[in-house]
């Protein structure tokens, strides 16, 4: 029976020392995940529901501090259903977060940071049906090529997996000549 637990407590320090990472050291963590974005200032819009992926290095400053800093293609966007036409306005971005994650407990930071936004594409897709037939059409829409926001989070990390949410709260209008910005919320595997 000792022997039992011996091996049992190896077996889990081996694993809690892989739960956060040593002071000095720096790791590069692969993303993949789940976007769900919206747009502020629109009552009549529901969520996208998009991919995000991508990759975050992070640098142990000290025991319970950490840098990280990324680069992760989102899906974001919002989509609408009004009068028999169900519109998808996609809004894809190259998102650069920069963090600073506090580990309140082994494994488990909380995270705050700024993140640029590089607009890849935007356009509006359109499906409409009316009693007359149906129909779809697509075309670009003019929207702002950088934009910023203030990511918040956590993070858990267990035998060398990260499970991250965020939300990506905008501070810049999406198009030149509205009111509305991005509202992102992720999660993602690393």
């Amino acid at each position: 029976m000792k022997k039992v637990l011996v091996v049992a407590a190896l077996m889990f320090s081996s694993v809690a020392t892989f739960a956060q990472h040593a002071v000095g050291s720096f790791n590069l963590q692969p993303k993949v995940g789940v976007s769900i974005a919206n747009l502020t200032d629109n009552n009549s819009s529901d969520a996208r529901v998009g991919l995000v992926d991508g990759v975050e290095g992070e640098y142990q400053a000290s025991d319970i501090f950490s840098v990280s800093a990324g680069v992760l293609y989102s899906m974001q966007g919002a989509k609408y259903d009004a009068f028999g036409a169900k519109s998808t306005e996609k809004l894809d971005y190259i998102n650069v977060p920069i963090m600073a994650n506090v580990y309140v407990v082994k494994g488990l930071a909380v995270k705050l940071g700024i993140q640029p936004g590089f607009k890849v594409s935007s356009s509006v897709k359109t499906d409409t049906s009316t009693p007359f037939g149906t129909g779809t059409g697509s075309h670009d829409i003019k929207a702002q090529s950088v934009d910023f926001s203030i990511p918040v989070g956590v993070s858990y990390e267990y035998s060398n997996f990260q499970l991250d949410a965020r939300y990506n709260w905008g501070l810049t209008k999406v198009f030149e000549n509205g009111k509305s910005k991005n509202s992102v919320f992720q999660i993602t595997l690393g």
